[in-house]
């Protein structure tokens, strides 16, 4: 492993669990390899928590939550800001290890970071508000009396992906943490390395032993036996559709709160009389961005036929020109995919593309050797039935058709059972405005790159969520609803 690919760290990289305040060892006494997705080298072995370890993680935050359910908004802001001053100072080791650990390249490693940093400061605020008198509310009765108190959940369970590690983490853990919750987080497997210098963040920010967990390890393991504990009183789950309809049978079984982000396969639509050069940039971003391993990849490219030919040239240049390699190199615009078995489904689903009759117009050049590298592809004219135009594939494919009409497009854009984004490219306003009131999903941009901003929300239609993050919807997703109603003082 050279050193541009492996930065040399100061200090050891966290490997352990941290539980009830403390770093310590599984039960299970197993360690999983963690693996550098550029060079499929092991970075170093993370320890394995199992059933055992989750009950002693929720059981010392539910002893937490007694106290920390008391505390003022206030208190808990303090918190909230000192951990985002922490990843501030960290900010340069944490992208860092984003870049190692994930395989994308360090310029979004460090947009992630600035996610993370505005996310926590976004709830410290919003935390501020908690402590205002509750609002009576109006009702038909003069000897009533009525009020709508918000209370935090209770335990929560956190279980984030590989593609966004402390992104997710953040979207979850700082509205819970403001709300008054307590946690236990399970980061993916397959990049707990950031997650874990996040958790030691959190614990230099000095939390109550308890109200901040976090145990590593398998979905089969951890993350079943979070879904199922009877102390868990919610689930927030971000990651496959397939594992999240899994984690809701489960955590049917004792009706525990669950709140979902899954898949996509969302599409952007450009019209005649767009920008061309914007909608160039659009697309590839949109397609590209995380080497396409995002669930809100516009990956589906709708374009009015007068400009087809235009858009499916230059985006084949753009295609073909896309710098892949190292994270950490000067000018790299994609990095591998995370691990092995995304590499190896990628694969899968260009070869069937292919064998579906699609036109393959332009596949990128990507690093030969070592490494889960895939060269950026574009396919046109694809049947609408095919699986690389309605499965969500998570990597750099971009497919593309034509339309003729407005209505078309929007038909063909809602024509699939996710609904999380879509981006409409075009110079005229109203229409911009009418179609993204037509399009079938939780987040529209116009004529705008993905960006996200914490005082929004996230999350969309139909199989790609249930319920809301970001914004004070992420906050009421940690919040139950209480009526008081009581007789009106006597005069």
């Amino acid at each position: 492993m050279n050193a541009q690919t492996r930065p040399l760290f100061d200090v050891p990289l966290r490997t352990q669990l941290f539980i009830d305040g403390r770093w310590c060892m599984p039960e299970t006494r197993r360690r999983l390899p963690v693996v550098n997705p550029s060079t499929e080298d092991t970075i170093v072995e993370v320890e394995v928590g199992g059933p055992a370890d989750v009950d002693c993680a929720v059981r010392a935050a539910s002893r937490a939550f007694r106290a920390w359910k008391q505390t003022s908004g206030a208190q808990r802001a303090g918190f909230l800001r000192a951990i985002a001053r922490g990843v501030e100072a960290q900010g340069e080791h944490l992208a860092a290890l984003q870049s190692l650990n994930n395989g994308k390249p360090i310029t979004e490693s460090r947009i992630d970071v600035g996610d993370v940093i505005a996310t926590f400061d976004y709830y410290a605020d919003l935390a501020d508000t908690l402590d205002a008198p509750e609002a009576e509310i109006a009702i038909p009765s003069g000897d009533h009396r009525a009020v709508i108190r918000r209370e935090p959940t209770g335990v929560v369970a956190l279980i984030v992906p590989w593609n966004f590690p402390m992104v997710t983490t953040a979207w979850k853990l700082a509205p819970a943490l403001a709300a008054g919750c307590t946690v236990v987080l399970k980061p993916s497997e397959f990049t707990p390395l950031p997650e874990l210098e996040l958790a030691a963040i959190i614990e230099q920010a000095g939390l109550p032993p308890g109200v901040f967990n976090v145990v590593t390890g398998t979905g089969a393991e951890v993350g079943a036996a979070l879904t199922t504990h009877p102390l868990v009183s919610k689930v927030s789950f971000t990651g496959s559709t397939a594992v999240g309809e899994q984690v809701m049978k489960a955590a049917a079984q004792s009706i525990k709160g669950v709140s979902l982000e899954l898949g996509g396969k969302s599409s952007i639509v450009v019209f005649a009389d767009a920008d061309l050069d914007l909608a160039v940039d659009l697309v590839t971003g949109g397609a590209f961005f995380n080497a396409g391993q995002m669930c809100s990849a516009t990956s589906r490219v709708l374009v009015e036929r007068p400009l087809a030919e235009a858009l499916i040239a230059r985006l084949a240049d753009r295609v073909a020109r896309t710098v892949v390699g190292d994270p950490f190199a000067s000018g790299v615009q994609m990095g591998p995919l995370t691990n092995r078995a995304q590499y190896e489904r990628v694969q899968r689903f260009i070869a069937r593309g292919k064998a579906d009759g699609a036109s393959l117009v332009v596949q990128g050049e990507a690093p030969e050797g070592a490494g889960y590298f895939v060269q950026p592809t574009m396919f046109v004219d694809l049947p609408t039935d095919s699986a690389i135009w309605r499965e969500e594939i998570f990597g750099p494919v971009l497919c593309v058709r034509s339309f003729d009409t407005e209505d078309d497009a929007i038909a063909t854009a809602n024509d699939t059972e996710f609904g999380l984004v879509a981006t409409v490219v075009t110079r005229d306003g109203p229409r911009g405005q009418r179609v993204a009131g037509a399009l079938q999903a939780g987040v529209v941009w116009i004529n705008s790159p993905q960006l996200i901003f914490p005082q929004t929300s996230w999350g969309g239609y139909k199989k790609s969520s249930i319920g809301r993050e970001l914004g004070p919807f992420g906050l009421a997703a940690f919040q139950e609803v209480k009526q008081i109603l009581s007789a009106a003082d006597p005069v």
